[in-house]
């Protein structure tokens, strides 16, 4: 798991709910806020559904969630919630049903006008009916394991703790030229990739195209991620076109699990490969054909290498060591907005 410190503080006994969870725990609430035949009630669970998804889709604390007039805070075309001055992105899905309970009753649900206490006392029901202990689904949680799920979705830690209204940390020389609108497009991405994903490439990165080298077929590609990191990869001059690639241009670039190579740091590397990331692993599920590694790299992303169960135990690497993550600039997937 992705160190949640930087970010918000979490007590180390303390689990998050994952995202398959998360979305048990969604499935209840909107179960739940259907069930009632009596319109004050089923209206009350309405507004309970809407405080959870803005929680859990915006990372929001409660409190600002229940300060929110709905009428002015939801931006359906842009897909926005507005806090303040703060802007934060939600996915389409989430837009759309949010403004459609709104629409059931605008002037009953406009406003959150209900206590907290009981906010958290439903937040709890829920959760105990999933099975799940109550102290992971109450408010503070959730947004948590919302900051925690995002992270290991490979979003970069600085547009990370700007939509959680967190000041950002000042970001590295190389990531200078990285401004808000350039966080908020990658956020856009994300936001909308993540209900439906279909690609297999488990690791990704955002960044902006710093050089481009065109040869007779193929084209090499430079690019700086958000991290202050570099990045290479070739594609056909056809798709170097397609996709119009210049120097400037915000890009997200993705690599399949089993095209990673896993080093020792502590061993001369035995290898070329041109992309290199260095970090400590911080799960490993082994299998009996292969074994996966996740590796916590800098600035708060993990990567994921898939490699085969005897490699793997080749390299006698355990939770907590160093370890060296490679791969082929061949192997590296573009995508641009």
């Amino acid at each position: 798991m992705a160190n949640p410190g930087r970010i918000l503080s979490i007590a180390e006994d303390t689990h998050c709910l994952d995202s398959m969870q998360l979305e048990q725990l969604e499935q209840s609430f909107r179960s739940w806020s259907e069930e009632p035949v009596r319109p004050g009630l089923r209206l009350s669970r309405k507004r309970i559904l809407c405080i959870f998804l803005l929680v859990r889709y915006t990372g929001a604390k409660l409190s600002e969630v229940l300060a929110l007039d709905m009428q002015h805070a939801l931006d359906v075309k842009r897909r926005f919630i507005v806090f303040g001055g703060r802007e934060v992105q939600i996915a389409q899905h989430v837009a759309q049903t949010l403004h459609e309970i709104l629409q059931s009753d605008l002037d009953a649900l406009r406003h959150f006008d209900i206590d907290p206490a009981f906010v958290r006392r439903k937040f709890y029901e829920r959760t105990e009916a999933c099975g799940f202990s109550k102290k992971r689904g109450g408010p503070e949680m959730i947004r948590k394991a919302r900051a925690i799920e995002l992270m290991q979705g490979n979003l970069p830690v600085p547009v990370v703790q700007r939509l959680l209204g967190h000041s950002t940390p000042s970001l590295t020389t190389a990531c200078v030229a990285f401004s808000e609108e350039d966080m908020r497009q990658v956020t856009r991405w994300y936001m909308e990739n993540e209900s439906g994903r279909k690609t297999s490439a488990r690791n990704s990165f955002f960044g902006k195209v710093h050089s481009l080298l065109t040869g007779e077929i193929q084209t090499l590609v430079s690019i700086t991620t958000l991290d202050g990191g570099l990045l290479t990869a070739i594609v056909t001059n056809a798709s170097a076109e397609n996709l119009g690639l210049k120097p400037g241009r915000l890009l997200s670039a993705e690599v399949k699990a089993p095209w990673l190579v896993l080093e020792r740091q502590d061993s001369k590397s035995r290898n070329n490969l041109e992309n290199r990331r260095e970090g400590t692993i911080v799960r490993i599920k082994a299998g009996t054909i292969n074994t996966e590694c996740a590796v916590l790299i800098a600035g708060g992303a993990e990567l994921c290498a898939v490699v085969s169960s005897p490699g793997f135990a080749a390299l006698q690497l355990k939770e907590g060591d160093p370890a060296r993550v490679l791969f082929s600039c061949y192997a590296v997937i573009l995508h641009t907005g």
